[in-house]
């Protein structure tokens, strides 16, 4: 499997702990950046991670900002993402068996070491259950045509 991840600068200390879990799995990591505290645009980060998913040089994307709410806004403005903006580990599990994310999004300034990296796990291990759970995502991504 192939991640694509990538911060904003108050993510970047979760970044890296994010990485250290990710390396638990048989996984390939892209890390998109940022890579230091000099102010960036969380849109331009999230349209990197996505572009990797939407095209399929990645499997999954993980998107990191301050609080994750604006790196998964403009995540989900990109056709085809379905990004989830998880803080338990209940919605990350969630967001994959009912709505197969292909996103998690997660804030640094909000969200401890610890339970991010056990939403990483719940996120990474989880399959999406299918059956009346996809109907429900053909109409939510038929929405992006409205």
């Amino acid at each position: 499997m192939k991640i694509t991840i990538g911060s904003d600068h108050g993510a970047v200390e979760l970044k890296e702990e994010v990485k250290k879990v990710l390396a638990e799995f048989d996984v390939e990591i892209k890390d998109v950046g940022t890579f230091g505290k000099e102010s960036v645009d969380y849109p331009d980060i999230a349209e990197k991670v996505c572009a990797d998913v939407v095209s399929g040089a990645a499997d999954r994307g993980i998107v990191l900002c301050g609080t994750g709410l604006g790196i998964s806004i403009a995540a989900n403005k990109i056709k085809g993402i379905r990004c989830a903006l998880c803080s338990d580990v209940y919605s990350a599990k969630m967001s994959r068996e009912h709505n197969n994310a292909n996103v998690l999004a997660m804030g640094g300034r909000v969200m401890g070491f610890g339970p991010a990296g056990e939403i990483v796990r719940a996120w990474m291990t989880t399959e999406f259950a299918g059956g009346r759970h996809q109907r429900r995502i053909d109409k939510m991504m038929a929405l992006e045509s409205k």
